[in-house]
């Protein structure tokens, strides 16, 4: 475990209980997403790398803009 980690740790264990369990339940909900992103990217590089060639086809065709945020 990492010191960063136990600082934490320390830190959780001075909240109380109902704190504590909502920390745990945001952290393990964070680390099944990561596993899900995971998961998915392994299970279809070769679709990501057809979009990014596809993305990077339409922007040196000139067919892409530059994002503005004021108009989103």
């Amino acid at each position: 475990m990492t010191e960063l980690l136990e600082q934490a740790i320390i830190k959780l264990k001075s909240l109380p209980v109902s704190q504590q369990n909502a920390m745990a339940t945001m952290i393990l909900e964070e680390l099944e997403d990561e596993q899900r992103w995971d998961e998915a990217f392994e299970r279809s590089p070769d679709a990501l790398a057809l979009l990014a060639a596809q993305a990077m086809a339409e922007y040196r065709a000139g067919k892409t803009q530059q994002l503005d945020p004021d108009t989103l």
